[in-house]
């Protein structure tokens, strides 16, 4: 007994355990729950990158040719192709100017044309970096594995600046 004639009570080792086996479970959810979203958010941005990344790499099936652009505003530029001389339209958010030369693909059965090559290829790939840049988040900060969210995110930079600078 205290001094104040209150009883101190020690729990069982029974109870303990029992705290102890519900906060692991907890960690355990915790953690797979986060890879899970990682998982997902990788896949998703896999996924949407798909059908632009293989129309910019593959060549089977695909006419390829050179693009002399003739007008360009805010989201495409139109233009000319070498090989056939018919028009086809380059969807894009950065800026071109008049009378620009690329190297481009079409995609089958349309009029639209993307870009080939490693600016092409991961251009089309931003989809997939930016779901890289997403799940890095969710890795640090969720699974507390910082030094694996700097790695994936120093990856994901890398390529957007890559991507940016091949791009212009």
């Amino acid at each position: 007994m205290s001094a104040t004639g209150a009883t101190r009570t020690v729990p069982s080792e029974r109870a303990r355990r029992g705290g102890r086996g519900t906060h692991g479970a907890l960690r355990v959810a915790r953690m797979a729950f986060g890879w899970l979203l990682a998982a997902f958010l990788v896949a998703a941005g896999g996924w949407a990158s798909f059908d632009p990344v293989e129309d910019a790499v593959r060549a089977d099936g695909r006419e390829r040719s050179t693009m002399t652009l003739v007008a360009c505003d805010r989201d495409a530029c139109t233009g000319m192709l070498a090989s056939t001389g018919e028009t086809v339209v380059l969807r894009q958010v950065i800026a071109r100017e008049e009378g620009e030369r690329l190297d481009v693909a079409l995609r089958p059965g349309t009029d639209e044309a993307v870009r080939t090559g490693a600016a092409g290829a991961l251009y089309a790939g931003l989809p997939l970096i930016g779901a890289l840049l997403m799940a890095a988040v969710v890795i640090g900060g969720g699974l507390r594995l910082y030094r694996t969210a700097w790695a994936v995110a120093g990856g994901a930079l890398a390529a957007l600046l890559a991507t940016f600078a091949l791009w212009i």
